[in-house]
């Protein structure tokens, strides 16, 4: 097995919004770079970065992410940065024409899934998305569960 090299692991997940796919039906995901301020990138590569609760929304043409809480970097001095301040994504002119057209639909919103490295920038994985309803929650964990039971009765069975 081929051994990861230095840029494949910094190119792991920094942060990953897990309850978004329980809670929503993910349809199209874009890649998106982020507008950031020092500080805030520096935090960002301790980890100090949470997605949950967050969200996109589309204004005047552009995208901006919303409740993604970036605490402040450790090491810092007199430069800062506000922890849930909006940010904006940076995507294609075509792109956001597509969310503009699709988020105007019933039912559909930006969801910020995870956030990563990507050649030393911070990119975000944002999915157009559709709320589930709480019998499809449960129609998801009960098939969850038995996928499980069927992989331990086949190991069992070994």
């Amino acid at each position: 097995m081929k051994e990861k090299t230095e840029r494949e692991l910094a190119q792991a997940n920094i942060a990953e919004n897990r309850k978004a796919f329980h809670d929503y039906h993910l349809l199209e995901t874009f890649e998106a770079g982020v507008v950031l301020l020092g500080t805030e990138v520096k935090a960002i590569r301790e980890g100090r970065v949470n997605l949950r609760d967050s969200f996109a929304r589309v204004e005047d043409g552009e995208v901006f992410v919303y409740n993604v809480n970036i605490s402040p970097y450790s090491h810092r001095g007199y430069a800062d940065h506000e922890p849930l301040r909006r940010r904006k994504l940076l995507l294609h002119r075509s792109e956001i024409r597509k969310l503009i057209g699709r988020t105007v639909e019933k039912g559909l919103t930006l969801v910020p899934l995870r956030m990563y490295f990507k050649d030393g920038r911070v990119k975000m994985a944002v999915s157009l998305a559709k709320g589930k309803k709480d019998y499809d929650k449960r129609e998801t964990i009960r098939r969850r569960d038995a996928d499980r039971e069927t992989r331990a009765a086949v190991k069992a069975r070994r």
